[in-house]
């Protein structure tokens, strides 16, 4: 199965999750986050970077638990641009 291009709009999905991932991380480490999301610090950085801009729903279920962030709050986020 091939995996369909991304757009423009996915990539500043991820560039907006990203964002909103870093400025919840706040004062504590990457390594400290990933380490209770059950990822490793590079995909955290990537996903906060937006290298990873589509990641998978139990990444960002893991990442909004240790961040004490809902998914109501992610996914409004990563729905902006369909306000727009």
């Amino acid at each position: 199965m091939v995996r369909p291009s991304l757009t423009e709009l996915d990539h500043q999905r991820g560039h907006r999750l990203g964002r909103l991932l870093r400025e919840a991380r706040g004062a504590r480490s990457m390594p400290e986050v990933a380490a209770a999301a059950g990822l490793s610090p590079e995909t955290l950085r990537k996903i906060e970077t937006g290298r990873i801009p589509t990641p998978a729903f139990f990444t960002i279920a893991a990442l909004g638990a240790a961040l004490g962030i809902s998914l109501d709050l992610l996914a409004q986020a990563c729905a902006e641009d369909r306000a727009a």
